[in-house]
C-alpha cells in the first residue's frame, strides 16, 4: 500500500491541477443559474459580495489563528492566506448557493463546497511542504526496511572505521550504485527507554558496495508535527545527497533519522522528562546503535546532528552539549527555547515546574554552559519570509559564533518556515561540510 500511495503526488503532479480545474467548473456551475431577467443583476451583485466577504473571512481567521492566537507558531505566508482566502471566497460562493434553490443545485453546491476545502487545504499544504505525497498525508511510510544483505554488510564492517580521509583512499568499484538507499530499521531505546517508532537510515552510493569504506555518520532531526520519514519525502535529503555523491565518487555522509517525538504530535523537547526520554534516546542509545550497525568513522568531527525546526532547536541543543559527540551542527529555523505551549505550559509538562532546569535547556544557556568549541562547525538556516524564526536563528547563530563555534548562517530566498527551506539548507550547508568530513580535497 506504501508504494502505491507514495505515486499519488499531493505537491506537484496532476492532482492539484485535477482540483483547480474541477473548483474554477464548479464556481462556474454556481454562478450560471438559470433566473428571471429581473434577478439576474442582483444575483450577480450577490455573488460578488459573498466573494468578497467570503475572501475577508478567510484572512481574518488566518489573522485571529496564525496571528493573534498563535496557534501554529509559525508566521503565516501570503501564499497560505492566499488559499485560504481563496476557499473561504468559495464557501461563501456555496453557502449563498443554497439559498432559494432546488434540491439537485443545493446538493452541488454542498459538492462544490467540498472541493473549494480540498482545494485550500491542498494550497496550504504545498506552500508548508509537509505532506508531497498521500502516503505522507495519512501516515504511511513509503520506505521499506533495510534490505536484511546490506544491514548485514554494514554491520560485519561497523567499528572498523578510522579518521582518515575518505577521498583520498577510496577507489569507487566499477559497480558503483549511481543512488543510494532508504530503508527502516528499529533502533532500540535500551537505555531511555523512549517510545520511540521506526528510524530511517540512508546508505550512500559508497555504502552499498561490498566493501564499503568507513563513512561520517549525520542524525537528522524532523519537525513536530513529524516523522523520520519527512526529512526523505518533504526535505528530499536522500536526493540532494545522491547528487553530491555523483559528484565525489560515490561518497556522502550515512544519515540516521530517529524518532525523537514517539509520536506526531508530542513534544518531548530534547530533553528527559515525564513526557519521554528523548535526550538520552538521542546521545546515547542513538550512537551506540550507529557504532554497532553502520560503519562510520568515529571521531566527533565526522558526526553531525541536524533538524528543522524543532528538530533544529533539538541540534543545537544537543550538538552544543555534546561536542565529545557531535562535530558538526544543521540547525535549519530552530527556535529559541524548547517549547510545548505558553511557557509555564512549557515548564509543568517538560521540567516538572522548575522554571530553572528550563531556562538551562535552552540553546543559548547550553551554547554558554559549555562554551568554549574547540572544533564545533555549526549552520545556521531560516527562510528569508519566516519574520519569526529568522531573528531567532540569528541570535543563537550569534551566541554560537562567540562561544567559538565556526558558524555560517543562510538565508533562503523566497520562502518561510517550510521545508523549502530546508531544501535550501541541504543544498548550500552540506556541500560546507564535505572538506571537514574527508568527502572532498
Amino acid at each position: 500500500m506504501g508504494p502505491s500511495l507514495s505515486a499519488v503526488q499531493v505537491i506537484g503532479g496532476p492532482l492539484p491541477l485535477v482540483l483547480e480545474i474541477l473548483a474554477a467548473l464548479a464556481a462556474l456551475a454556481l454562478i450560471v443559474r438559470p433566473l428571471p431577467r429581473g434577478s439576474r443583476m442582483r444575483w450577480l451583485v450577490t455573488v460578488a459580495a459573498v466573494l468578497v466577504l467570503g475572501a475577508a473571512v478567510g484572512l481574518l481567521t488566518c489573522w485571529v489563528v496564525g496571528d493573534l492566537l498563535n496557534a501554529f507558531d509559525v508566521t503565516l505566508s501570503w501564499i497560505t492566506r492566499a488559499w485560504v482566502a481563496t476557499a473561504f471566497a468559495g464557501l461563501g460562493l456555496a453557502i449563498a448557493s443554497l439559498v432559494r434553490t432546488r434540491a439537485r443545485r443545493r446538493m452541488g453546491a454542498i459538492a462544490a463546497a467540498a472541493v473549494f476545502a480540498l482545494l485550500g487545504a491542498v494550497g496550504v499544504n504545498a506552500d508548508f511542504g509537509q505532506y508531497p505525497t498521500l502516503a505522507s498525508m495519512v501516515g504511511v511510510s513509503s520506505f521499506p526496511d533495510l534490505p536484511a544483505l546490506i544491514a548485514d554488510t554494514q554491520h560485519a564492517a561497523a567499528g572498523s572505521g578510522t579518521s582518515t580521509a575518505v577521498d583520498a583512499t577510496w577507489t569507487p568499484p566499477v559497480d558503483l550504485p549511481t543512488k543510494g538507499l532508504v530503508g527502516g530499521v528499529t533502533i532500540p531505546a535500551t537505555v531511555s527507554h523512549f517510545a520511540a517508532r521506526q528510524a530511517l537510515v540512508y546508505l550512500p552510493p559508497a555504502a552499498l558496495t561490498a566493501h564499503p569504506p568507513a563513512l561520517p555518520i549525520l542524525v537528522m532531526l524532523s519537525g513536530q508535527p513529524g516523522s523520520p520519514e519527512n526529512v526523505f519525502v518533504a526535505g528530499h535529503l536522500d536526493t540532494v545527497l545522491d547528487s553530491l555523491a555523483a559528484q565525489h565518487q560515490g561518497l556522502a555522509p550515512i544519515v540516521v533519522v530517529p524518532d525523537q517525538l514517539s509520536a506526531p504530535s508530542t513534544n518531548p523537547m530534547c530533553v528527559d522528562s515525564p513526557i519521554g526520554n528523548s535526550a538520552t534516546y538521542l546521545t546515547v542509545d542513538v550512537p551506540a546503535w550507529i557504532r554497532a550497525h553502520l560503519d562510520v568513522q568515529p571521531a566527533s568531527a565526522a558526526w553531525g546532528i541536524g533538524g528543522f525546526s524543532q528538530g533544529g532547536t533539538c541540534a543545537i541543543q544537543l550538538g552544543a552539549a555534546h561536542p565529545e559527540l557531535f562535530g558538526s551542527i544543521i540547525d535549519v529555523s530552530g527556535e529559541l527555547e524548547p517549547k510545548s505551549g505558553t511557557p509555564n505550559e512549557t515548564i509543568a509538562a517538560g521540567f516538572g515546574g522548575d522554571a530553572a532546569a528550563y531556562v538551562a535547556a535552552t540553546p543559548l544557556s547550553v551554547i554558554a554552559d559549555h562554551a568554549p568549541y574547540a572544533d564545533t562547525v555549526a549552520i545556521f538556516a531560516a527562510g528569508a519570509l519566516d519574520t519569526k524564526y529568522t531573528p531567532w536563528v540569528a541570535t543563537v547563530a550569534k551566541a554560537a559564533k562567540a562561544a567559538g563555534m565556526h558558524t555560517t548562517l543562510l538565508s533562503s530566498p523566497g520562502t518561510a518556515h517550510d521545508w523549502r527551506t530546508v531544501i535550501y539548507a541541504f543544498e548550500h550547508g552540506l556541500p560546507a561540510l564535505y572538506q571537514r568530513w574527508g568527502l572532498a580535497p
